[in-house]
């Protein structure tokens, strides 16, 4: 009786092949594609909204040197992000920026972006989708449609999402009389 011989094996040889090429290709493609997106919408903006309604007014601080006066029936978001965005959608809101201040601020009201530098300043926004800013102490800047325009300390203007209008000299009490105190 014979031994039986042992299996032979062959080495094996590598067969290259356009369709697994791609398959693998079209794989690790759409894990660099997950990736990206796991990278970019990582980490969501963090949004706080104040609102108040007929009580009384509301004062929050936003961040280190920038507090908020809400007036009623008044709401506002807080995006964190650098700079600050704040969004005003009703009522009056009345900000305090020291000039330490950490962060700057930016508010956005419509269409118009209102970004501050170091001051005191009010803004109300009226039913009819008009606004007004009057500014206690240091200056802001309005981008709107037609231009960026500074409205500077004790001076007020009406403005809305194109233009700004009735720029002109106000005292300190009516910067936000509905504020109490200084």
């Amino acid at each position: 009786m014979q031994e039986p011989k042992p299996p032979v094996i062959e080495p094996y040889t590598f067969v290259f092949k356009w369709k697994r090429f791609l398959v693998h290709c079209a794989i690790m493609g759409f894990c660099i594609f997950l990736g990206l997106m796991t990278w970019y919408f990582g980490k969501p903006p963090s949004i706080r909204f104040y609102e108040t309604k007929s009580e009384e007014p509301l004062a929050a601080p936003l961040a280190s040197g920038i507090d908020m006066a809400l007036d009623m029936r008044s709401s506002v978001a807080v995006k964190e992000s650098e700079p600050l965005q704040v969004e005003l959608f009703k009522g009056n809101v009345y900000f305090d920026i020291q000039k330490h201040a950490t962060q700057q601020l930016e508010i956005k009201v419509g269409n118009t972006i209102i970004k501050d530098f170091g001051s005191r300043f009010s803004i109300e926004l009226h039913k009819d989708g008009t606004s007004h800013i009057a500014v206690a102490d240091g200056h802001v800047k309005l981008h709107v449609a037609t231009g960026v325009y500074q409205i500077s300390a004790l001076e007020q203007a009406d403005f809305d999402d194109i233009k700004v209008s009735k720029h002109r000299l106000v005292t300190e009490r009516e910067i936000a009389p509905w504020r109490p105190g200084p």
